[in-house]
């Protein structure tokens, strides 16, 4: 290799593993599975090396799931069974069925409002330009289902092909509730209807819970407020409740991962005994990213990484090459230019605010770029690599 340098950055490397049962020792099974592909395929771990795990198999080992009827129970003892507003939730057959179903389950009806002209996570309803020619303003109007259909009619989700209005309604009616829907997009519209609610937002359920307590809400309960305590011997999210839930079998949900630092902890040391490397671990769901076709922002979890080691907290602190090379050096070109932007690298500060030269370089928090690159890899399907090993992330262009 010329000049003894590397000519690789950045690896992001699906690790298969076995299929994941309650009570199996997955810091084990993780650190085998790495170790074991690193013999197999011939690499090396390193320094700095991320291992990520989805928190998928972390759920499954904890056994953390509950069933359509410990949601019910939740929802009655904390609502009442009567009337319950329910309002804000995704879009999503795998997301919020089973929550739903559990819900109707536990009250006598359900008034259900839905954000339009999309949901949370950019889910359509209707498209804008429908929006436009009906002369509705999303912001202020209350539309009754018979209105909705009136101006609108049917509109199948783009990618499942679900009228989802239709689905919902007809899941709580199944369950032997009541159901009225409506659409509406400012949360005190639900107490023309009730004073109970559950908003089942997820990333700006704090805000809705303070505007419905301050208008004279009775009881308001998000989504991560159901569920955040064992239900007859169920699982149980302390921190989320059902957000980050998914389904497990129609009558079933798998909650997202209980608390796993330690496990992370564990993961790291396990390695550093077999290798003598410090590594980074981290559990990780959804990545947080937009898809430009479907307009959908991929994050229906609350957070991408509800566990990580110590080292991977904060943001990345990076140069941008293109910007030094277009500018500060814009007249050095070879070998000269390389050593003006290895020197600019190794003697950055280690805040960049209003720096132009770092200008565009994605200031989030590591573990939500990480996170992102590794949904990505191990995708949603039948790939079998639910860990998935990041290595030269932390490198820059002088290593």
């Amino acid at each position: 290799m010329a000049n003894g340098e590397r000519r690789v950055g950045t690896v992001s490397r699906g690790i298969r593993c076995p299929i994941i049962r309650k009570d199996d020792d997955l810091a084990k099974i993780v650190t085998d599975s790495v170790l074991e592909a690193a013999q197999f395929e011939n690499f090396d771990i390193n320094d700095r090396d991320v291992i990520s795990i989805t928190e998928s198999i972390v759920a499954r080992a904890q056994g953390n799931y509950a069933t359509v009827d410990d949601i019910a129970s939740d929802v009655n003892n904390k609502l009442g069974g009567g009337t319950v507003g329910v309002i804000f939730p995704i879009l999503s057959r795998n997301r919020f069925a089973i929550c739903l179903k559990g819900i109707a389950k536990g009250v006598k009806k359900v008034v259900l409002m839905l954000s339009y002209p999309s949901d949370e996570v950019g889910n359509c309803l209707v498209s804008l330009d429908k929006i436009d020619e009906a002369g509705v303003n999303p912001y202020s109007d209350v539309l009754t289902l018979e209105k909705y259909r009136e101006l609108f009619g049917e509109n199948k989700h783009e990618f499942t092909g679900v009228d989802y209005v239709e689905y919902y309604c007809n899941l709580v009616k199944e369950c032997g509730a009541e159901v009225e829907i409506i659409f509406a997009n400012q949360p005190k519209a639900i107490l023309e209807y009730t004073d109970c609610i559950i908003n089942c937002d997820i990333h700006t359920r704090n805000r809705t819970k303070r505007i419905l307590r301050e208008a004279g809400a009775k009881v308001v309960c998000g989504l991560d407020d159901i569920m955040n305590a064992p239900v007859n011997g169920s699982g149980y999210n302390a921190k989320y409740g059902l957000l980050g839930s998914n389904k497990s079998t129609e009558d079933t949900i798998k909650l997202f991962p209980n608390e796993c630092k330690d496990l992370v902890l564990d993961i790291q040391k396990r390695i550093f005994d077999a290798t003598n490397k410090h590594v980074e671990v981290m559990v990780y769901g959804d990545g947080a990213f937009k898809d430009p076709q479907g307009k959908i922002w991929e994050l229906a979890d609350p957070v991408v990484s509800p566990a990580f080691t110590d080292g991977l907290i904060g943001t990345p602190n990076e140069l941008k090459l293109k910007y030094l090379a277009d500018n500060d050096f814009k007249d050095l070109s070879g070998e000269e230019l390389k050593k003006a932007i290895s020197e600019s690298i190794k003697a950055k500060q280690d805040n960049f605010v209003g720096n132009m030269a770092s200008q565009g370089t994605t200031p989030r928090q590591l573990t939500d770029l990480i996170g992102s690159l590794c949904d990505l890899t191990s995708g949603s399907g039948d790939k079998g690599t639910p860990v998935v090993l990041v290595q030269g992330y932390f490198d820059n262009y002088t290593n």
